[in-house]
């Protein structure tokens, strides 16, 4: 009974993370680990900010705190971040827009801490868009196409 390995799936269900980019060269991945680094970073971060902007720094008056409840469908993104699932980091470039622009809103419309929070949350939006784009940009990026065999004999030849 032989025992072969398969090839490793490139599909992203695959169970490892690594299968994902292993067939990228070994800077790639680097620059490739280090976004996911920093998308994942601007996530919790920005998970953490709209909590406590809407339950202790400056929630509305007469708020119940359940504004805090905005920040769920990011919590959706982390396990596909973890996981390298390009689906989820496509999917979190077009959620953030919505997150950038309360970010703008109340930016330009509330006073005092609420005004520097959302200034907070839309540099915060930006540097999410920017990193999941590179990523997926960098992961997009494959390795050159290898001749046919048509013209490795025209080459040859």
């Amino acid at each position: 009974m032989s025992t072969s390995s398969a090839p490793p799936s490139t599909d992203n269900e695959s169970s490892d993370p690594d299968t994902f980019i292993a067939h990228h060269p070994p800077e790639r991945r680097a620059v490739i680990e280090r976004l996911r680094i920093v998308c994942l970073a601007t996530l919790v971060s920005l998970i953490g900010l709209g909590v406590a902007w809407e339950l202790w720094l400056a929630p509305l008056p007469q708020g119940t705190g359940m504004l805090a409840l905005k920040v769920l469908p990011l919590c959706l993104g982390i396990a596909g971040l973890l996981k390298h699932r390009l689906y989820t980091y496509r999917w979190l470039t077009l959620l953030i827009w919505l997150y950038f622009t309360e970010g703008v809103v109340r930016a330009t419309g509330d006073a005092g801490l609420s005004q520097i929070l959302a200034g907070i949350e839309v540099a915060l939006s930006v540097l999410l868009f920017t990193a999941c784009s590179v990523y997926i940009r960098m992961r997009l990026r494959v390795l050159p196409p290898k001749a046919k065999k048509g013209e490795q004999k025209d080459a040859a030849a």
